[in-house]
């Protein structure tokens, strides 16, 4: 599968996430605090919960319903419940568009 694109640059704000759906697979494109956009598996892996519904603080996304935050540059947990990571994709920015290739992911 190649990078699809999800979304224009300027359609998220800072500190805010975004749900899509790429191959079957959920993703959350996130800007952080800093303005730099990331995408991370959308599903909280202590519940079935969407991160893309949490909050965005300086560069990690907390879950809304237990707690749990998540890096946005890697994706492990910053404290629990959860222990166990979320994927974090490659994301491509060309000519003010997202791309994403939920088929690569970055090591956790």
């Amino acid at each position: 599968m190649t990078a699809e694109r999800v979304c224009a640059e300027s359609e998220i704000s800072v500190s805010e996430a975004r749900r899509v759906v790429l191959g079957g697979i959920p993703i959350a494109v996130v800007k952080d605090s800093a303005g730099e956009v990331h995408a991370i598996g959308d599903t909280c892996t202590h519940g079935d919960i969407s991160l893309s519904e949490g909050f965005v603080e300086d560069d990690a996304i907390e879950c809304w319903a237990h707690g749990s935050r998540f890096s946005l540059t890697t994706g492990k947990p910053l404290n629990l419940p959860a222990y166990e990571p979320v994927p974090v994709f490659t994301v491509e920015i060309i000519d003010g568009d997202i791309f994403i290739d939920p088929t690569i992911t970055k090591a956790n």
